[in-house]
């Protein structure tokens, strides 16, 4: 198999899609599909707005961006990148998979591999998504068309781990795809392990979270305790940290894509089988209740006639996204009641910022009576030692 004989398009172009195109681009004449116009013009210009460090960027071998069906039609490797939320009462939102999955069914030819990134609950690549592509396309799995599954690793603000650099997960059941698999995801990671077992592998991603929201909740909970018991949770930390087999976790506001959403789709598969889990859910009531807890906490430092000014209103250190950011619901809440302001460096987004009437600028920072760094950005420290200095 030749490269010049592979044609992938990248169906969805967020935080996962993008850097995958940016990749593929560097090997192949890859098509980025998106049914966000805007986004589509934006990238046609070069201009990414909602990734780290790469503001601007340019394309080669000929790749493009799209919205349109036909222009992904001679396309010959699919990956499906669209998000998968939940829905208000924390039951998994497959809408925008099932709606890029009936796209690909319309233009699936003889000989083409589909493969899905977006984190799912185990069953849904075969279960839901194989009968779309079959209804659609009227070809038969295996002897006409073929499907995979790798699981998105993407730690965005992560230096370290990259795209590049992780172990990346592919799945599929038809051997005689395995070369023009690892011919694409060779090009994206060094390090590909193989998995024949594609519900497997869609497990492993949700528990990856699992284990980490978890984890945190643990620590979140013994914050709480520590705090209400006016013991010392950093030295506490530091103490127990001495020990060869103690698990360092941050406590704090637990927002993104991820961890507040896979044990949700988890807990949904278990529940739709009659299976009875008392741990997976346990760690979302307790990061849940953070944001009210902070809340509860910042109120009792401040009051009406003081000005606050909260740095950093992202989901996660060095990622300039608000969406599901507990940091930002704690600014929003507290500016009903309080005279608050939020800035935050990471921020481009002039869309963002007028939306949530966030500051562009600092200005003078003698106006303000206290400050709060909710999200500490490496671009913000300058302003946290400059507070230090002369406050």
């Amino acid at each position: 198999m030749k490269l010049q004989n592979l044609y992938p398009c990248v169906i969805g172009l967020g935080y996962v899609g993008f850097p995958i195109f940016t990749k593929l681009d560097k090997k192949f004449k890859t098509v980025g599909y998106d049914i966000n116009l805007k986004r589509i013009n934006n990238l046609k210009k070069g201009i990414n707005l909602n990734q780290i460090n790469q503001n601007k960027f340019r394309v080669k071998n000929k790749s493009l961006f799209t919205n349109k069906l036909k222009d992904i039609k001679y396309c010959n490797f699919y990956i499906i990148t669209v998000p998968t939320p939940i829905y208000d009462n924390q039951k998994p939102n497959l809408e925008f998979l099932i709606k890029a999955t009936k796209t690909v069914g319309k233009v699936l030819k003889k000989g083409d591999i589909v493969f899905y990134e977006s984190t799912v609950y185990p069953g849904v690549t075969l279960e839901v998504c194989l009968p779309i592509l079959k209804k659609i396309s009227k070809l038969n799995y295996k002897t006409d068309f073929n499907i995979g599954y790798s699981p998105e690793r993407i730690n965005p603000g992560d230096k370290k781990n990259t795209l590049r650099n992780i172990t990346k997960l592919i799945s599929f059941e038809n051997l005689k795809i395995k070369k023009k698999a690892l011919l694409i995801y060779k090009s994206i990671s060094k390090k590909i392990l193989i998995s024949n077992s594609i519900i497997e592998t869609e497990t492993s991603k949700v528990i990856e979270n699992i284990q980490r929201d978890l984890n945190i909740a643990l620590m979140n909970e013994i914050f709480i305790v520590c705090k209400r018991l006016n013991i010392d949770f950093k030295n506490v930390i530091k103490l127990a940290s001495t020990k060869w087999n103690f698990l360092k976790f941050n406590p704090g506001l637990v927002g993104g894509h991820c961890l507040p959403v896979d044990p949700y789709y988890f807990a949904f598969l278990a529940k739709k089988n009659k299976i009875k889990t008392n741990i997976i859910l346990s760690g979302r009531h307790v990061n849940n209740f953070m944001k009210n807890f902070f809340i509860s906490e910042i109120k009792k430092k401040i009051n009406k006639k003081e000005k606050l000014l909260i740095f950093g209103v992202s989901y996660k250190e060095n990622v300039p996204d608000l969406r599901n950011s507990l940091s930002l619901k704690v600014y929003i809440e507290l500016k009903k009641n309080f005279n608050v302001s939020a800035f935050d460096s990471s921020i481009k987004n002039k869309a963002d910022i007028k939306k949530y009437k966030l500051k562009a600028k600092i200005g003078n920072l003698k106006k303000y009576d206290k400050f709060l760094f909710l999200v500490n950005h490496d671009c913000q420290k300058k302003y946290l030692n400059l507070i230090n200095r002369k406050y």
